[in-house]
């Protein structure tokens, strides 16, 4: 394509010499690499290659290159200086018959008329030998007249870096964070599946298998959308086309068998397991079949809540024995270990201090999270108060954005907590978003710390956010005869809170046999 381009830009004349083939015989070979040739001269990548090229001994390709050869002879009468483009696979075969003055041509055979089509943007990575994405950026640096040499490795990072802008924009708060660190670390995973397969560039199975695994589910489905974009430059005039896995759909809806004539490096076509975003128009369908008197929760989402719900209270806990420390000048023995400022603070008696923690008193059956603090009412709407479904589950009282406002399948929400308040043992308590005994609260997170307080059977409660509690705060839970102990969000990483903050919310209990196959991470 390059070299006709060029040759109209300089008005060369350009002459087709290939055999006319009613149907065309595939003859693909295994070369190495393209990417190799921007490193190694086409003479040493030539030398490589020519040693490997088996002899033709289909018909058709004996027949194409005959009839090439003498086609060459004819145009040499009438030009000083021929460009042959071919395949490499084919070129030791056409000079070898070039040479031979006693070559004959073969019959062109009838072929149909030929038509031309535009192919339907969205099916091009059927069609195309690289990402549209990528030749979408050949194109646009052509007609901007910037450089080109690097696009093949460059094109990949633009081609992440703005998949990360739009996976960013599409999930919000919810998107895990893309750092620069994981990118490299997604790079090099790129590069040592590339190699596996013996290539130097990747492909797109490759590029997404890689992000599945590194980025997450949710950057694989953008990447991939991202990767099979092609930028518009204008319309042409033709009927449009849809491609396939090797064949393509015409406009009047037959489907034919499609072929390259240049198919280079043999294409294998592998399926990866991915769960796009369902268009808008599925999603209202789905949140218009909605049963308003039938939820639940999804079980796997509930296991891991309720774990970290335990990893808070121990954490909590251990921070109350620490309240409760006793320094003692060493003697005997370190007890439960050395304690480092107040060794420090009487350094220049050259005694050691050691500490000794209590067995803590007194147990924790209520956890507090509130992820969002301040949280503004209008971006959580969705509050309820849900009984556990069984002994080792928690009374659940929340607050979390509108379930209805992203459906992932039918009957099944998606809902981001804004704050929750865990109970156990569990043990039926009225709704907290109904109960008039805390009308007094201002604040989402004031009616979720007070309904804690209440219905707490132990002295404290643990709550988990970013800031400490202020005086508010701590003077609701003197009403109610409680303390607070803070643990600190920061202590948890980003990443971690962003995925527990997730979770579905489904249409009764029969959706769970199905919803596993349309819930996903980000």
């Amino acid at each position: 394509i390059a070299a006709l381009r060029i040759a109209l830009q300089e008005r060369i004349p350009r002459a087709f010499i290939d055999l006319e083939t009613a149907r065309f015989s595939d003859a693909g070979a295994v070369l190495p690499d393209a990417y190799a040739l921007k490193k190694t001269s086409l003479e040493r990548f030539a030398a490589a290659v020519l040693p490997t090229l088996e002899r033709p001994d289909d018909q058709q390709a004996v027949d194409r290159i005959r009839t090439m050869a003498v086609r060459l002879r004819q145009l040499e009468q009438d030009y000083e200086s021929i460009l042959l483009v071919c395949s490499i696979t084919d070129w030791p075969w056409i000079r070898e018959a070039c040479l031979d003055s006693t070559t004959t041509a073969a019959e062109d055979e009838a072929v149909e008329d030929v038509q031309i089509y535009t192919v339907d943007p969205t099916t091009l990575v059927f069609f195309l030998g690289e990402l549209p994405w990528i030749t979408g950026l050949y194109e646009r640096a052509r007609f901007e007249l910037d450089d080109d040499g690097n696009l093949s490795v460059d094109g990949i990072k633009d081609l992440a870096l703005t998949t990360r802008d739009r996976y960013r924009a599409a999930l919000g708060a919810r998107a895990r964070k893309i750092t620069p660190k994981l990118l490299s670390v997604w790079f090099q995973y790129v590069r040592n599946l590339s190699l596996i397969e013996r290539r130097l560039t990747p492909d797109l199975y490759t590029l997404v298998v890689a992000a599945q695994q590194i980025l997450g589910d949710q950057y694989a489905v953008h990447l991939t959308e991202t990767a099979r974009e092609y930028p518009d430059f204008g319309r042409l005039p033709f009927e449009t086309l849809r491609m396939g896995v090797e064949q393509a759909r015409l406009p009047d809806g037959e489907v034919c068998d499609m072929m390259s004539r240049l198919p280079g490096h043999p294409v294998s076509w592998r399926s990866c397991s991915l769960k796009p975003t369902p268009p808008p128009r599925q999603q209202e369908e789905w949140r218009m079949r909605w049963n308003p008197y039938r939820q639940c929760s999804w079980p796997e989402e509930d296991v891991t809540i309720e774990k970290f719900r335990t990893h808070v209270k121990d954490v909590a806990l251990s921070m109350l024995g620490n309240d409760l420390a006793r320094v003692e000048k060493f003697t005997t023995s370190f007890r439960d270990g050395l304690d480092i400022r107040e060794t420090l603070r009487n350094w220049h008696t050259g005694d050691l201090y050691v500490c000794e923690y209590p067995p803590t008193r007194g147990s924790l059956d209520c956890v507090v999270m509130l992820f969002d603090s301040p949280a503004d009412p209008r971006d959580y709407p969705y509050r309820i108060t849900w009984q556990a479904e069984h002994h080792d589950e928690s009374t659940l009282a929340l607050f979390a954005t509108d379930y209805r406002q992203e459906m992932v399948g039918p009957g099944i929400g998606l809902s981001n907590y804004g704050g929750a308040m865990f109970l156990f043992p569990p043990r039926p308590v009225p709704d907290i978003w109904q109960d008039p005994r805390f009308d007094f609260a201002d604040t989402l997170e004031e009616r979720l710390v007070a309904a804690a307080c209440l219905h707490s059977r132990e002295k404290h409660v643990a709550i988990l956010s970013h800031s400490p509690p202020g005086a508010v705060w701590r003077r609701l839970a003197r009403r109610f005869g409680r303390k607070l102990l803070h643990v600190p969000l920061g202590r948890f990483g980003n990443q971690t809170v962003a995925q527990l903050r997730m979770f579905h919310v489904l249409n009764g209990q029969q959706v769970r046999s199905y919803a596993a196959h349309f819930i996903r991470k980000a």
